[in-house]
């Protein structure tokens, strides 16, 4: 009985180490877009550690802190910066809809916004409310996922604790 518990158990931990893996790397090759509709994927910053703060334009704690994710962006630090928005998913507007009412939004000069149409990336990281944070390490591993509002201090402290 201990045997079959024991040996169940190492199945369970192999199937479950499986599953991340293959989740982060099909995570990884998700297209994703730029306005000017360049693709772009998160294995483009491999070597990188990337933070991506996931927003919807119909989210007032996301609106509120565009501003400080801005600023974030514009700051040299050791990380990349990564806002996404998901298009036709979760009540998000459609493709064309948001980036015509995302050039009226102010004070986001160098935020930079990639497009996941129909959130197949959000769901990929599991996020369940917004906003949410990813934090993720030079290989292209999701480290942490954290809802709701970060600061930038926040956020910078927890890029630091990733190698």
């Amino acid at each position: 009985m201990l045997k079959k518990f024991i040996m169940l158990l190492a199945i369970v931990a192999v199937l479950g180490a499986c599953s991340s893996s293959d989740t982060a790397s099909s995570a990884n090759d998700i297209a994703l877009q730029d306005f000017d509709g360049k693709t772009v994927s998160l294995a483009d910053y491999e070597g990188k550690k990337v933070y991506v703060k996931f927003w919807a334009s119909w989210c007032p704690i996301c609106l509120a802190g565009l501003d400080e994710v801005n600023t974030l962006a514009r700051e040299s630090t050791d990380f990349e910066v990564l806002t996404v928005v998901a298009p036709g998913y979760n009540n998000e507007k459609k493709h064309d809809d948001f980036i015509k009412w995302f050039k009226g939004v102010q004070n986001v000069d160098v935020l930079p916004v990639l497009l996941n149409d129909g959130g197949s990336l959000v769901q990929d990281f599991n996020v369940k409310g917004y906003p949410t944070s990813a934090f993720i390490d030079t290989k292209g591993k999701l480290v942490r996922s954290q809802p709701g509002h970060l600061s930038n201090e926040q956020i910078i402290d927890a890029m630091a604790q990733i190698n």
